[in-house]
């Protein structure tokens, strides 16, 4: 399209966009698709030199999000697309391939793990997509040239994915990204309990028979229960597929062995586990609103001192005056740090 603000900037790179077929996501428990939306962007002068190699930053979404949601703009704003491109056209950073996934699920999302409540969406990510990736475009191959970046369980699954597979990924960036788990969703717990109670008889499957049956996110309490059953179905759910929550759903009562199962994957809690990993990381971008609805600027915090703590202190902090919504603006800044660190 011509550029013609404010309806459409034309880019300065190139969009590729792709239908990946996966192997490892068909028949996965919640019949979702195996045939998923992959985009990839090519920085200004990608052609010009076909010896030239880039590093690369894989762009991952929080729940509820599919990769189309990209192309949203805010209100008197340019999506982050046409923002990393305008500076990437202006030199405002060294020139990367950026890589959009889509991990979307019919839960909401994935957490980007491996689970049996889900799929296996990080192998999907890890095994399939980025080896894809680096035989049919002109990337840096090595760990030390790949990022991961995302915010709010796109900001988990950045923290997360390189410290579990340190072979691949070597900078992460995470924007509000979910951490320290009693504060960013257990807090949430006794509204889904009254919910579940004064609503749908206790029962997760009468809400989401009537979810399913009415305009998502219509009703008071939508957001808590379809986010409490998805990260039950992500951090713990047995081997046969039985999602376990970590209340009784009719009192509210923690059960500490399968809260014990959400907290093994709380990244901040996951540091001492992988700090030699994360000790090897060339770039870690942490940053957060510091009136985040959901907590996640203590989560930010309290990540940041884990990190701290295994004598990993070479990262960029900040918290800044904003909540966890419309910050997409910040998105640049972990983009230019990423390249920054990953180009060399």
């Amino acid at each position: 399209m011509p550029d013609m603000p404010p309806w459409s900037f034309e880019p300065r790179g190139r969009y590729d966009e792709h239908t990946f077929e996966s192997e490892v996501l068909k028949n996965n428990p919640l019949g979702d698709p195996h045939r998923r939306p992959l985009w990839v962007y090519l920085p200004p002068g990608y052609e010009a030199d076909p010896k030239r190699r880039y590093p690369s930053i894989y762009v991952i979404q929080g729940l509820t999000g599919q990769l189309d949601m990209w192309r949203n703009r805010p209100a008197f704003r340019q999506n982050f697309p046409e923002l990393a491109d305008a500076q990437f056209a202006a030199g405002g950073a060294p020139h990367c391939i950026l890589i959009y996934v889509d991990c979307w699920t019919s839960l909401g999302g994935s957490q980007f793990l491996d689970s049996p409540g889900t799929g296996r969406y990080h192998t999907y990510l890890c095994d399939e997509v980025v080896p894809w990736v680096d035989g049919h475009y002109r990337t840096r191959t090595e760990a030390r040239h790949r990022g991961i970046m995302g915010k709010s369980s796109g900001g988990y699954g950045a923290m997360v994915t390189p410290m579990l597979r340190p072979d691949l990924f070597g900078g992460l960036a995470t924007h509000a990204g979910d951490a320290l788990f009693e504060l960013c969703y257990a807090t949430g717990f006794p509204k889904s309990v009254r919910t579940l109670r004064d609503k749908y008889q206790g029962s997760f499957d009468q809400f989401w028979q009537d979810f399913r049956s009415r305009p998502a996110f219509s009703r008071e309490g939508d957001g808590e229960l379809l986010n409490d059953w998805c990260m039950a179905a992500c951090y713990s759910t047995d081997d046969d597929g039985a999602v376990r929550l970590p209340y009784d759903p009719a009192t509210g009562r923690q059960i500490p062995d399968v809260w014990e199962r959400w907290l093994h994957w709380d990244p901040v809690r996951m540091v001492p586990r992988h700090a030699e990993a994360l000790r090897r990381l060339r770039a870690i971008y942490i940053d957060a609103g510091n009136r985040d609805q959901y907590f996640l600027d203590l989560g930010a915090e309290a990540f940041r001192r884990a990190l701290e703590a295994i004598g990993v202190t070479d990262l960029f902090f900040e918290l800044f005056d904003a909540t966890h919504d419309g910050i997409e603006y910040r998105y640049p800044i972990a983009v230019k740090y990423l390249a920054e660190r990953l180009t060399p």
